[in-house]
């Protein structure tokens, strides 16, 4: 609940519409929206509409044509590299 919460600020402190937020949880569902959100934030400045990223994904999710699987493993990734480079 807390995790739901807070993707819920964070959406608003990344400029996400609440109605791209609201339609994001009807196609993906809560919890995935949420993940989602989490994964915006961490990109930071590489996302430059995190709204429309949002939108996009949540397209792409109705026509059937995303996971949650390869952005997480994108974050993961990501993570390594960072601990690889320090």
């Amino acid at each position: 609940r807390d995790f739901l919460a807070t993707a819920a600020v964070v959406r608003s402190m990344l400029g996400i519409s609440p109605s791209a937020w609201e339609e994001a949880q009807t196609v993906l569902g809560e919890t995935p929206a949420a993940i989602v959100v989490a994964c915006i934030l961490q990109r930071g400045a590489a996302i430059r509409s995190a709204g429309g990223y949002l939108r996009g994904l949540t397209r792409k999710a109705e026509a059937g044509e995303f996971s949650l699987g390869p952005i997480l493993m994108s974050q993961i990734n990501s993570h390594l590299n960072e601990k690889r480079r320090a």
